[in-house]
């Protein structure tokens, strides 16, 4: 059990620092809001995974589980107001852009 719960929580991590790394790497709205959302929460109910792996007890899976629900429907909550907002502007490529390196 302890093996399979250091690998989820290795791979959750490798997520949530991916999901980091395209935040910063990509330019336009949509494309940070899919890096901001997608493999982050893969990574986090990862982690929380590992978490219950660690204690299998239902003591634990309880706050665990409530945890991961909150995470799944607030990220798509905001994922969706993102998308809306970059949408009223009419325009996916918006000035927000950070400057990149190569400028």
């Amino acid at each position: 059990m302890n093996v399979a719960a250091a690998v989820c929580l290795l791979i959750g991590a490798t997520l949530a620092l991916s999901a980091g790394v395209g935040l910063m790497r990509f330019r336009t709205t949509l494309d940070r809001m899919h890096a901001g959302t997608k493999p982050q929460v893969l990574g986090v109910l990862l982690v929380l995974l590992a978490m219950w792996l660690h204690r299998p007890t239902w003591s634990y899976a309880g706050p665990l589980l409530l945890v991961g629900i909150s995470q799944v429907v607030t990220v798509s909550v905001a994922a969706y107001m993102v998308a809306r907002a970059a949408y009223t502007r009419q325009s996916s490529d918006d000035d927000t852009e950070l400057p990149s390196s190569d400028d």
